[in-house]
């Protein structure tokens, strides 16, 4: 991977279902196998209640700070495939949207890029209403900007991280 096409991206993870530290860490680990990218650091694991549809159990979140020289699309593409391999099914419909899942990834951040195509939206739409995300994403990029919004410090404040509950550090 050359240092002139590495991009360094954030990317959240969720579980709600099963032993959801273990489904976290492996996805860590095959975030960092993917091709032309390395994981750089990842965040603590937290417990925050659930988002949308409340009447579910917890989730466990974390962000991934990885490196890659993969396009957007391409590095989307593996990160479903890793929700995938971790049974996660998502409903054509889109019904399940904010139901329980094995694996959650978003891709937060894209270098500071912006881009708005069909299935790709980034940075995330809404990660600046999200306290789940942002709390582990300060943690391991305390100056981290969302393109469009500001600094994601004041998007924090913005916002309350009521009940975000810090669990354990993965080895990375």
């Amino acid at each position: 991977m050359s240092a002139s096409t590495a991009i360094t991206t954030y990317i959240g993870l969720g579980s709600n279902l099963g032993d959801s530290v273990a489904v976290l860490r492996a996805a860590l680990r095959a975030l960092d196998s993917l091709p032309r990218s390395r994981l750089l650091r990842a965040s603590r694991l937290y417990r925050t209640p659930a988002w949308g549809v409340r009447e579910q159990p917890d989730f466990v979140n974390a962000v991934a700070m990885l490196e890659t020289a993969l396009p957007a699309r391409e590095l989307l593409a593996a990160m479903l495939e890793i929700e995938r391999e971790a049974g996660r099914a998502r409903r054509a419909d889109g019904s399940d949207r904010w139901g329980p899942r094995t694996l959650d990834l978003d891709l937060l951040l894209f270098g500071e890029a912006r881009i708005d195509e069909p299935g790709l939206h980034v940075p995330h739409p809404h990660l600046h209403e999200r306290a789940f995300a942002l709390v582990p994403l300060l943690e391991i990029a305390p100056d981290a900007r969302i393109a469009g919004v500001g600094a994601a410090s004041q998007a924090l404040a913005r916002i309350a991280p009521a009940e975000i509950e810090a669990l354990v550090a993965v080895d990375n």
